[in-house]
């Protein structure tokens, strides 16, 4: 299937990264992407339209964003800033299987304290990920595409929250984006000790038994192993992604 598709013909900057436009077939920009063994984890893209972002997550891509400085380096002043999309596409990605679910034994007290609540407070979630962590690369224009791509129905995407609240206050929380039967994790976070293990705990028990195929969590990182994620090739993620999304 790779061979097939790595006449698409992709559009090289000459920075070296690929450019997605619009008008792409994001699929066999992913095909392509394989098959020449691109060695970037991003691209490039401009259009901060929904349907089209829609389509790049479809495809696979964890979407990011960032703005770009003026020619000596500096922010650009309100009403002259200019963001880009930069489409991921993972050189390892960090996959958890829910047979594979670890709860380590100091955290399992600690799950029966907190209330999941799925797809409650996206709004509150999503702009508390900004606050704290910055809008390094959940720009402005990325968010507000985000919270539009909830309003539409031409798109198998769906922008969703997940927090868990203790005494009815919200704790711990994150954003992600649901295509078919995989979530892909992009952004948490948490107020209290041990709140975000157990939002990321809880949460996966929810999509197991609500028949999802696997959760995406990125980028690798220690904590995703240590709860049983292993790290995946982009060919096998693609695989896996495409089967579940149907």
């Amino acid at each position: 299937m790779w061979y097939a598709s790595v006449m698409y013909p992709l559009r090289y900057l000459p920075s070296g990264y690929v450019f997605i436009d619009p008008k792409d077939d994001c699929d066999r920009v992913v095909d392509a992407l394989l098959a020449t063994e691109y060695s970037e984890e991003f691209c490039l893209a401009g259009a901060f339209e929904e349907y089209f972002i829609g389509r790049l997550m479809e495809a696979g891509f964890l979407v990011m964003s960032a703005e770009l400085p003026d020619e000596q380096g500096n922010e650009s002043p309100p009403g002259e800033r200019f963001f880009i999309l930069l489409p991921k596409l993972h050189l390892v990605r960090s996959a958890l299987f829910f047979p594979e679910l670890h709860i380590k034994k100091s955290i399992r007290r600690f799950l029966p304290r907190y209330q999941l609540r799925v797809d409650s407070d996206f709004d509150l979630i999503l702009d508390k990920c900004v606050q704290i962590h910055g809008a390094g690369w959940l720009t402005p224009p990325l968010t507000a595409v985000l919270k539009r791509l909830r309003c539409r129905n031409d798109t198998r995407v769906r922008p969703v929250s997940f927090g868990v609240y203790r005494e009815g206050k919200l704790k711990a929380g994150e954003v992600g984006i649901v295509v078919g039967r995989v979530y892909t994790s992009y952004s948490g976070y948490y107020e209290e000790d041990n709140a975000g293990m157990v939002q990321m705990i809880l949460m996966t028990q929810w999509l197991k038994e609500t028949g999802f195929d696997f959760l995406d969590l990125g980028m690798p990182m220690d904590y995703k192993t240590r709860l049983g994620a292993r790290d995946i090739s982009p060919r096998r993620f693609v695989e896996l992604f495409r089967a579940a999304r149907r």
